[in-house]
Formats: structure tokens, C-alpha cells, sequence
């Protein structure tokens, strides 16, 4: 008999992928459960969740201003509508279980589960929870978390449980050493160079792609070539700064300049050494890897969340952390230099990488869910 497991966890691709990879273990862990997710129509996983194989509820919901404004008057009953709908789907597809991952779509699906007395298992990718999950959580039978240091900015202590962040499968099940060549071949790489990926998200980050031009002629005898993923908004601008870059210093390393990377696993795949933000679903990334990296937190993200995400990975040894405030093109050469150009610096970061990973996040996320289906009544 089906069981369905209703899933949230919308808005941006950190909380998509990590909620997909769930409901994927979910089906593999247990045939007969169908993961159902519910989401709203101008967001994200409009297009990721039924790409990637399935069925979506759409339901209103609006995120909470941040600041007194006219929107917070709509709030009140975009909520109401928003825990009444999910109820609705709730009992049309008799779920056993909600698993949600933060994000304001998330928190009438919350709600809805409360009121309907299903188990509620509620995932949080960063080491500084959002809004949403830190009021989730004290409903939730389980708290799953990505960093231990985490459960101390909880209610409930102890329904936390370390689960890691959930890795999306093309690159959980990447085989970096045989897929390197083909990988640096579909970016027009030289396949012997050691090669350092430099990405900011898909809008792409200013100040690193600042940086890493100003580096250009820094690198002295470093072996490297670069594959640089400027971001949509960013491509034009630095197309042109790299122009300069190269008629300034001639004698600098190769450079794949574009605008966007379908493929991050191929991205990883060619890659050596990383540089980028410290999102939580980059750090699950780069580590399920053992990709050695430099972290450039965004400044600007909330509770300044990704700057902790980066010092814990620093402080295992996996990472190097740079702040937007330090950040330059000399200060990039020096965090990077070593990782390319001493093999022991290299292994050993590789190996602190790895180990922080979990690559059984997805696992430990679907198992708890399915635990507490079975123990209710």
C-alpha cells in the first residue's frame, strides 16, 4: 500500500536539492512511500521538483517582511490559507509524514502537520537556522541538523540530531578521477593542469570576481588554469576586466570564462581547488568530495550564517575562510598558491574535506522520517 510522505523546502536551490535528495532515499529506502511535495508557483521548485520526477501541490505563501511594511498586513491571512491548504493536501493523499527545509513556503506545511497530528521532521542546512525552522522546531519531533554546533540555537535541544546536509545524486555519486578528463574536455580545459573552479552562485559575486581578475598576474610559477563562473549579472563586466587582465600580464594562467555552469558535478569533476560563498549546499558539496576550497562568506546573508558555515570547515581543516573585507587579488593567491602547488598541503586538506562530509545525510534524513511514520499510531 502507498504511503505518502508530504515534502517542503522551496524558494532557493539550497533548500530544492537537499529536499529532492530526501525524497529520492525516501522511494529508494522504501518502495511503497511516495514523496508529495508542495510548493508555490513563482518559486524554484516550480521547475526542479517536477523535473525531477515528482508531483507538486502548489498552495499561497509569503515570506515574512523583515521590516514593518504594508506586506505584513497580508501576512495573517496568506497563512491562514496557506495551513488550510496543506491540511486539504494533507488529507487527500493520506500522508503519513511532512519533512520540511526551512524557507517560508515551508511553514504551512509545518503548521498543517501539527494541527493534523502527522510526524514532523524538520532539516536545517545552515550552522544558524532561518526563521522559519527555529519557530518549526518547537513543534517538530526531530530537528535535523547539518552542523552540531547547531542544536545550542534551538528550543529543544535534545530532539536534534546530526544528520549532515542532503547532496543531490550527480554529485554524491561522482567519481571525480574518472570523470576528470572528460569533464576538462566539455569546458576546452587542458586536461594535465591542475585547475581551480571560482563560481558565486548563478547572479554570480562581485567582489570575487574582482579578486580572482586581480590576481591574474600574481601567480608567479603556481601551475593552474581557471574555470570562472562569473554569474549572469556579472559575465559582461568581466569578460572585459579579463580583456585588460590578459593584455596586462600575458604570461598569466589560462582562463574558461562563462557566464553560468549547467553541471556543477562536472564543474567538480574538473576541478582541483574551489573558491566560492560557504552556502550550506556548497559546503555539503565540496566535502562529500574532499574538494579542498576557499570560502568567500557572503556578507550580507542572514544572522551572517554563512561566515559560521565557513569557520567550521575551517576549523576541521577543509577550508581555507577569506572575509569579504579581506579579500583581494593577493590575499586570494596566498589562500590558494599552496593548495596547487604543494601536494602535501593539498592531500591534507582533501582528506579534513572528506571527512567533514556526510555522504549518508540523505540516509539519515529518510530513515528518521520513516522511524516516526512507523511508531505513530
Amino acid at each position: 500500500m502507498t504511503r505518502t510522505v508530504l515534502v517542503a523546502g522551496g524558494g532557493t536551490a539550497g533548500h530544492v536539492f537537499p529536499a529532492v535528495a530526501v525524497a529520492r532515499e525516501l522511494q529508494r529506502v522504501d518502495p511503497d512511500v511516495e514523496p508529495v511535495f508542495v510548493g508555490v508557483r513563482d518559486r524554484l521548485e516550480a521547475r526542479l521538483v517536477p523535473e525531477s520526477g515528482f508531483r507538486l501541490h502548489f498552495i499561497d505563501a509569503v515570506s515574512i517582511p523583515r521590516r514593518p511594511s504594508p506586506a505584513l498586513l497580508r501576512v495573517p491571512k496568506a497563512l491562514r490559507n496557506g495551513v488550510a491548504q496543506c491540511s486539504r493536501i494533507a488529507e487527500e493523499e493520506q500522508a503519513v509524514a511532512v519533512v520540511t527545509f526551512g524557507g517560508y513556503v515551508s511553514f504551512p506545511l509545518d503548521r498543517a502537520a501539527v494541527k493534523r497530528g502527522l510526524p514532523l521532521v524538520v532539516h536545517e542546512q545552515n550552522s544558524v537556522p532561518g526563521l522559519t525552522n527555529r519557530v518549526a522546531s518547537r513543534w517538530a519531533d526531530r530537528t535535523a541538523i547539518t552542523f552540531p554546533g547547531s542544536a545550542t540555537r534551538f528550543r529543544y535541544q535534545e530532539r536534534c540530531v546530526v544528520t549532515g546536509n542532503p547532496v543531490r545524486s550527480d554529485v554524491l555519486d561522482l567519481d571525480r578521477a574518472a570523470a576528470r578528463a572528460a569533464a576538462r574536455e566539455a569546458f576546452d580545459l587542458d586536461p594535465d593542469l591542475p585547475t581551480l573552479l571560482v563560481f558565486g552562485g548563478s547572479q554570480g559575486a562581485r567582489s570575487i570576481n574582482s579578486a580572482i581578475v586581480e590576481a591574474h598576474g600574481r601567480w608567479g610559477d603556481t601551475p593552474l588554469q581557471i574555470l570562472h563562473a562569473a554569474g549572469r549579472n556579472g559575465y559582461s563586466t568581466a569578460a572585459k576586466v579579463w580583456e585588460d587582465a590578459r593584455a596586462a600580464h600575458p604570461d598569466g594562467p589560462p582562463v574558461r570564462l562563462v557566464d553560468f555552469i549547467d553541471s556543477m558535478a562536472d564543474a567538480y569533476a574538473a576541478a582541483d581547488v574551489v573558491i566560492c560563498r560557504a552556502g550550506a549546499t556548497s559546503i555539503a558539496e565540496l566535502t562529500v568530495l574532499g574538494l579542498p576550497a576557499v570560502l568567500i562568506p557572503y556578507p550580507h546573508a542572514t544572522a551572517d550564517h554563512q561566515t559560521e558555515n565557513a569557520r567550521a570547515l575551517e576549523r576541521a581543516g577543509g577550508a581555507a575562510v577569506l572575509t569579504d573585507e579581506e579579500l583581494d587579488g593577493a590575499s586570494l593567491v596566498d589562500q590558494v598558491a599552496p593548495l596547487l602547488a604543494d601536494a602535501d598541503v593539498h592531500a591534507a586538506t582533501a582528506r579534513a574535506s572528506r571527512a567533514f562530509g556526510r555522504p549518508d545525510a540523505a540516509s539519515n534524513v529518510a530513515r528518521l522520517v520513516l522511524e516516526l511514520a512507523e511508531a505513530r499510531p
